[in-house]
This record gives structure tokens, C-alpha cells and sequence, in this order.
């Protein structure tokens, strides 16, 4: 019986998936509940695990869209698993030699001229042409044809191109330029050099085409402003310093700069509820609970979970929620309800070195803080010139219902929070805020 096996709903809202990679190829013996395929969805990859053991036909190619409850592959649960002698590699040079006795008779003949017959054409295809060191040839309808030479679809392309025939390396059979060749062909614009001029053309995954229209909606659809500020970073440093080895000792995790930035943004979020709201048609829907959204880099691009309820965690349960996600996205087992519905989002581009960005807002939320690389710079602190540890931030919001003076008191909260944790981040008790 042949196993239709049909693409399950990843999460709610999603139609259609692409084909990543197949995992296993046509006419491979399955085993139940083996991965066999990994599919995009427009916010995770997912793997496709076999419903049945079976002889498996694969149904659509890698880079495929294809809906929910479309048919991706079949698997005939009927085969036998491979194993032991192949009853095809037994040979009989005339009938009555069959397995099993007996004599074909003249349908065996047949059979044998056929298989004769059958074996001298794939003998002459698979015999070579002889080929000069200058000059390789392939067979045409009798033409023959030098390394380079075009194809006449490809010759009256670059010929509309206006390109020369020399400038092109061909890909097909020997060397010949194929059509495909001619279309990908650019004008030379001035003398090449002695480099490489080479490029390839990688088709874009179900989540990189999501992410692509989700920041083109972001720019098109919200009144977007970037407010800046810079934070003194000395206090987190002494603290991290002091604390960082017995809180990993003790906790399992590092203390790093996120959970610092979290408690400060729910602490903000609290003073400008504004800021943790959303526009629904011609309403206003602000959150009384804190989903934070935390941009990281995964294997398949920008993907962002959601930390649930920040504003029930301490330091060590958003350093904890902050590694467990970052694992789950680094490995590909990141879901979708993992990603979906935070109310704010906090990225990181100082990992990656940036100093200041204009980060666009992950809609349909209101507003995104940037955090950037730390840099030891000149301030003035106390009428003297000091080098201070400092980090720009930005935060970026949708005018539409945000104002300038709440999206800067916004900014300003979070600056004095990171400025002076002890008092406003720790209630003055760094040892109890850090369990330690």
C-alpha cells in the first residue's frame, strides 16, 4: 500500500511550506519516524519525520512551495526492507538455466534479443569520441562542436547582448555554451582584471523572503522615528566583574549584559505603557504583561523568540529563558509559537561589532531598542575628562502612537536603570537580586 504522506500544519496562519532539503533520496528504504525531510516555513525550519517504514517516492523537489495537506511523497509500506542477494544480479545464458527450472521458450529468445539489442546502443552512448589536447567534441546530429562554441539559442542571445563568444565559459557537454549560459552573461563593462569575476545565484529560503517583506511592511506601514542615546556601562561592569563567576557556579549561566537591558526595558515599559502597545484597525491594545522579543542569529537567518512574562523573571530566570532560546535557534528546534507574540523587541548588533544603527520594528509591534558594541570613550564625569566604558542604544517606534516625549522618557528610563542597577534594577540588594 503506498502512504500518501501529506505536509502538516506547522502553526496557525501558515499555508505553505518549502522543501529545505531532503534528507533521504527517491527509492531509499525508510524507517518510521526517520527525518526525512527539513521544511521553511515562513518563521522556522522544521523537520518532516516518515509516518511509516517503507520504500519512499518523493513527490516535490528541494526549493518547492507546496500547501498544508499537499503531498510530498509517497511510501509504500508493501516493499521489502533490502537486504541480503539481489534476485536482479542473477544471470541465466539460456533458457531452462532460470531459477526455478523449466524452459522459457521462445519468449525467453525474444526477451534476450531485446536485452542484446538493449546493451549494444548503452555500449556505443557510452563509448568516447577521441579528442585532441586542444580541442574537445561532442556529438550533435552528426555536427560536431569545439569547446566554446554556442549553441544557436545561445549564439543569437549574446548576440542581441552584443557580447563576444570568448568572454563566455560554457557549462554544458565539453564545454559547449548553453542557452542558460548566454541569459547570465553580463556586458564587459571596461577591462577585467586578472581576478576572479565570478557570481552564483542562491535562491532565497521561506524565511528570508519573510523576513524580506515583514521590514519592507515595517517601512511602508508605520510612522517609524529612531531616538539615540549613550549609556556609561561602568556600574554593569563592576558588577559583573565581582558577581559573574559565583553567580555561573552557582546558577549554571553566565550573567551577561541581556538580562540587565530585559529588567530595564520592563521597568521602562512600566512607566511608558504606550511603548508596549499596539495599533488594531482604529484602536489602541496596550499589554499589561511584558513578551520581550530577542533578535539572534540562527543557522537560517534573524530569527526572534519571545521571553513570556519578563516582568516575573529575576536576573538568573532571563539568563536561563535567554540561553535555552538562543540553543533552540542555533540548532533549528525553535517553534513558531516560540516567536510569535512579543509585545517589544531588543536586539543586539553589538555582538557583530555595529556602534549605532536604526533598528526597524518588528511589526505588528510599536517599538524596538538597539543595543551596540561597547567602546571605551572620553566623557566628562564630575567637570574632569575620564574614559568610560559606553554603549550607544537606540530606540526605534512607531510615531503613530508613540510621541516624541514618551519615546524619549522611554530611552531616558532605560539609560538610568543600566546607570545605576544597584538602586533601581536591585532594590539595593545586588546578593538577593542575583540569588546568590
Amino acid at each position: 500500500m503506498a502512504l500518501e504522506m501529506k505536509v502538516p500544519s506547522p502553526g496557525e496562519s501558515i499555508t505553505e511550506v518549502e522543501i529545505a532539503q531532503w534528507l533521504v533520496e527517491d527509492g531509499d528504504w525508510v524507517e518510521k519516524d526517520q527525518a526525512i525531510a527539513e521544511v521553511d516555513s515562513d518563521k522556522a525550519t522544521l523537520e518532516l519525520p516518515a509516518e511509516a517504514s517503507g520504500i519512499i517516492t518523493l513527490k516535490a523537489e528541494e526549493g518547492d512551495a507546496v500547501g498544508v495537506g499537499e503531498v510530498v511523497c509517497l511510501i509504500d509500506t508493501d516493499a521489502e526492507k533490502p537486504g541480503g542477494d539481489d534476485a536482479s544480479t542473477e544471470t541465466y545464458d539460456k533458457p531452462g538455466d532460470e531459477k526455478g527450472g523449466g524452459n522459457a521458450g521462445p519468449d525467453l529468445d525474444k526477451q534476450n534479443a531485446q536485452n542484446k539489442d538493449s546493451n549494444d546502443k548503452a555500449k556505443a552512448l557510452t563509448q568516447t569520441p577521441s579528442k585532441s589536447s586542444t580541442q574537445s567534441q561532442e556529438q550533435d546530429g552528426g555536427k560536431t562542436y569545439a569547446t566554446g562554441t554556442p549553441s544557436p539559442a545561445a549564439k543569437k542571445i549574446l548576440a542581441e547582448k552584443d557580447i563576444n563568444v570568448a568572454d563566455v565559459k560554457g557549462t554544458g557537454r565539453d564545454g559547449r555554451i548553453t542557452k542558460g549560459d548566454a541569459e547570465n552573461a553580463t556586458p564587459s563593462m571596461g577591462t577585467p582584471g586578472t581576478g576572479d569575476r565570478g557570481s552564483s545565484r542562491t535562491k532565497l529560503s521561506m524565511l528570508r523572503r519573510k523576513v524580506a517583506e515583514r521590514l519592507v511592511e515595517a517601512k511602508n506601514t508605520t510612522a517609524m522615528l529612531t531616538t539615540f542615546n549613550e549609556v556609561d556601562m561602568t556600574p554593569i561592569f563592576e558588577l559583573r566583574k565581582e558577581y559573574k563567576e559565583t553567580f555561573k557556579e552557582k546558577h549554571g549561566v553566565s550573567l551577561g549584559f541581556m538580562s540587565f537591558f530585559t529588567l530595564a526595558v520592563v521597568r521602562a515599559l512600566e512607566m511608558y505603557p504606550a511603548v508596549n502597545s499596539m495599533i488594531d484597525g482604529k484602536e489602541m491594545l496596550t499589554f499589561d504583561y511584558k513578551d520581550i522579543s530577542i533578535a539572534v542569529s540562527g543557522p537560517k537567518g534573524l530569527m526572534v523568540p519571545v521571553i513570556r512574562n519578563a516582568e516575573n523573571l529575576s536576573f538568573r530566570g532571563v539568563e536561563s529563558e535567554v540561553k535555552r532560546l538562543a540553543i533552540r535557534a542555533r540548532d533549528g528546534q525553535i517553534t513558531v509559537d516560540e516567536m510569535t507574540g512579543g509585545t517589544f523587541t531588543i536586539s543586539n548588533g553589538g555582538v557583530f561589532g555595529s556602534m549605532l544603527s536604526t533598528p526597524i520594528i518588528n511589526p505588528p509591534q510599536s517599538g524596538i531598542l538597539g543595543m551596540h558594541n561597547i567602546v571605551e570613550r572620553p566623557v566628562v564625569k564630575d567637570g574632569a575628562i575620564a574614559i568610560a566604558p559606553i554603549m550607544f542604544v537606540a530606540l526605534s517606534y512607531d510615531h503613530r502612537i508613540i510621541d516624541g516625549k514618551e519615546s524619549v522618557g522611554f530611552l531616558v528610563a532605560v539609560k538610568e536603570a543600566l546607570e545605576n542597577p544597584t538602586e533601581l534594577l536591585m532594590n539595593n540588594d545586588v546578593k538577593k537580586a542575583l540569588e546568590l
